[in-house]
């Protein structure tokens, strides 16, 4: 082919295409803009979570629970004072001796001030024993020589003989089942005298006994003991144990 008319070739193809452009702008409305493709839709937001209960408290392996609150524990009732008791020792022709309580231990000074009066005197309250008839030791105390003597046979008084304390109207019976010996020079033997079980500190009781106690002046002058105490009691004293067999009480309806 030559030249020239390659040249006529190329004019042509350039002047179709010219044509074809200007028929695509003629169809066209003025103004028109081409509109842009719809757009995708947003996705809907996940609605918020409802907010998670609190977790429960952990707790170290092997470590005990917390303790709850402790409750507080109630005082104790004052120990309300025995009332005045008369004692009966048949076998020594002890008749209606006068026993009055006091809140102390035995042969304290207030006690002693009482047995001075020719009286017998039982100790209670904390350092003390109980009432006539009550569970736990009894304690009555009188003097043997001075005072008049009110105890002075108590040596004599022997196991299975019987004791009576009338209280309020009341008659309780016990029975003689042992004989001790106190020493003032030892708080161990003072504590197995006073303890709520005679001859067991410590121990809870379950049953009412009684502790009538004297002094052993007689027996530690001839061993040539003449030790005192604040008081002039001698070292020793002479105890007898008794446990309570019955309890009578006066009919509200005589006859």
């Amino acid at each position: 082919m030559t030249r020239a008319r390659r040249a006529r070739r190329a004019r042509a193809a350039a002047a179709t295409a010219l044509l074809l452009l200007l028929g695509a702008c003629a169809a066209a409305p003025a103004g028109h803009t081409p509109a842009a493709p719809p757009a995708a839709p947003s996705p809907a937001a996940p609605p918020e979570p409802a907010p998670a209960a609190p977790p429960p408290p952990t707790r170290t392996a092997g470590a005990a629970p917390e303790p709850a609150a402790a409750t507080p524990t109630p005082a104790p009732a004052p120990t309300a004072r025995p009332r005045p008791a008369g004692l009966d020792i048949p076998s020594i022709g002890v008749e209606d001796l006068r026993v009055v309580p006091y809140e102390g231990r035995t042969d304290d000074p207030a006690g002693t001030r009482i047995q001075d009066r020719g009286v017998a005197a039982s100790p209670y309250g904390r350092h003390g024993g109980v009432g006539p008839g009550d569970v736990g030791n009894y304690q009555v105390t009188a003097h043997r020589l001075s005072a008049g003597g009110p105890l002075r046979d108590l040596p004599d008084v022997g196991v299975g003989d019987e004791v009576r304390v009338t209280a309020g109207g009341t008659t309780y019976t016990y029975r003689i089942v042992e004989t001790r010996t106190t020493s003032f020079r030892s708080e161990r033997s003072l504590a197995e005298q006073r303890a709520a079980v005679p001859g067991e500190p410590g121990r809870q009781p379950t049953r009412a006994m009684i502790t009538l106690s004297t002094c052993a002046t007689p027996e530690d002058d001839a061993a040539g003991n003449f030790w005192r105490d604040a008081q002039g009691n001698p070292e020793h004293r002479i105890d007898k144990i008794g446990v309570l067999t019955a309890t009578r009480t006066p009919s509200p309806h005589p006859g």
